[in-house]
C-alpha cells in the first residue's frame, strides 16, 4: 500500500486541490496537506461516494487552519469519491478520488 499525497490550496495561492483527480489502489493512504490560503478541510459529498461507505466516517470534523497540517484517510472500498473543502466550495474547491 502507498500513501498519495493531495495539496489543499495550490502554490499560486487558488482554491483548489492538486491534483484535483487522484487515482489510488484498495488499501492506499490519501494524505492531504495544508498548503495555501486555509483553512481548509475535506467533506465527501454523499450523493458521490461507494454505496455503503459512511460519508461522516472518512469526512474532516475539523478544518486545517496551519500550512503543514494534514489529515489522512485509508480507503478499502472501489468506486469514485467525490469531495470538496466546505469553507471554499462555492469558489469551486472539489475534486475527485478514484479507488481500483
Amino acid at each position: 500500500a502507498q500513501t498519495v499525497e493531495v495539496k489543499m490550496g495550490a502554490d499560486s495561492g487558488l482554491l483548489v486541490f492538486e491534483p484535483a483527480k487522484v487515482t489510488v489502489c484498495k488499501g492506499d493512504t490519501v494524505k492531504w496537506i495544508n498548503n495555501k490560503a486555509g483553512p481548509h478541510n475535506v467533506v465527501f459529498d454523499e450523493d458521490n461516494i461507494p454505496d455503503g461507505v459512511d460519508q461522516e466516517k472518512i469526512s474532516m470534523d475539523d478544518q486545517l487552519g496551519e500550512p503543514g497540517d494534514t489529515f489522512e484517510m485509508k480507503f478499502d472500498t472501489a468506486g469514485t469519491y467525490g469531495y470538496y473543502c466546505e469553507p471554499h466550495r462555492g469558489a469551486g474547491m472539489q475534486a475527485t478520488l478514484v479507488v481500483q
